[in-house]
């Protein structure tokens, strides 16, 4: 075969194996799904918050007040296969020698919050813990436990945030906002202790403190069928919403759905945390107890609340 003819054969395996290269760049954008489009195109829904026993005694209002955070820190826990419960055991048992506390962790499976957001904690230096929520994301293994655990913890962010009256904001250059890393903490109050989470774990996962932001953004959102009111917070006052108070001396209040019938059934793991306040803009009576609505066929019960604004007739 002469030289003239071999050319375009080598051609043709040349644009070959550009197409085959060009085939695997393909799948490789596929795969590529950030983990925000997988965790809303897969519809993965966050856990509840469940409230745990704690032992932090050190009951200590924020900067401005009992009840008057201004933001959520974001943490990691940096213990490999360590579970939300497996880090509340901890935390209960050596916060004391460690001198270390924070409000809640978030892991696959599991929201719990050990304390008392209306109260600091210690977790992040003194300038954020007169100042912060704060909770701690644990590690996981696979990306699927990743997406799931980290839906978790910007779940647990978007409730608070609505809860005291904030509007998400990710701290900025100027050292403002409602949504911290510790890393930023530690970047504009050295105080800190030279932290930098949850930065190196998030860039295990391809995911950034931008991204969380934005998935924070997406839960705050869906957060108006149900929609806390800050502890201080009076509400609208043209607004025809009612509010209820959680009684303290509980830990918490489940929640009960409508029937079709007109009966009250609770709601497995639905519940909300004694002393927040809730809008509500009905009432039913059922087998002599009052219950308010909280959310589309959401009501507490109205032996455990306190009405502290009256529904408008």
């Amino acid at each position: 075969m002469s030289k003239a003819r071999q050319v375009p054969k080598l051609l043709q395996i040349v644009v070959a194996f550009a197409a085959f290269l060009l085939s695997l760049s393909g799948a490789h954008n596929v795969h590529a799904q950030t983990i925000n489009e997988y965790i809303e195109q897969n519809n993965i829904q966050p856990n509840e918050i469940h409230r745990v026993n704690g032992t932090f005694d050190q009951m200590f209002g924020y900067r401005n007040g009992v009840g008057r955070p201004e933001g959520v820190v974001i943490h990691e826990t940096a213990t490999p296969g360590a579970s939300a419960w497996n880090e509340v055991t901890y935390f209960n048992r050596e916060w004391r020698n460690a001198q270390t506390y924070v409000h809640a962790f978030a892991d696959a499976n599991n929201i719990l919050q050990i304390h008392d957001t209306d109260y600091g904690v210690w977790g992040a230096g003194p300038w954020a813990n007169s100042r912060m929520i704060q909770i701690e994301l644990c590690e996981e293994n696979t990306r699927e436990d990743f997406a799931r655990s980290v839906n978790n913890q910007a779940y647990f962010t978007a409730v608070m945030l609505k809860r005291y009256g904030l509007t998400p904001s990710l701290a900025d250059g100027k050292g403002s906002g409602t949504i911290w890393s510790h890393n930023a903490i530690n970047q504009y109050h050295p105080s800190a202790g030279g932290h930098t989470d949850p930065i190196g774990y998030f860039n295990k996962w391809g995911y950034t403190m931008w991204q969380f932001y934005e998935l924070v953004q997406y839960h705050y959102g869906h957060l108006n069928g149900s929609t806390p009111v800050g502890g201080n917070a009076t509400g609208n006052s043209q607004s025809k919403n009612g509010i209820i108070r959680i009684n303290t001396g509980i830990n918490y209040s489940y929640l009960y759905e409508r029937q079709s019938d007109g009966s009250l059934v609770r709601i497995p793991d639905r519940s909300l945390t004694a002393g927040t306040s809730w809008q509500t803009d009905q009432s039913v009576n059922y087998q002599g107890e009052t219950y308010y609505r909280v959310s589309t066929n959401e009501w507490a019960k109205g032996s455990e609340c306190t009405v502290t604004k009256a529904i408008a007739q």
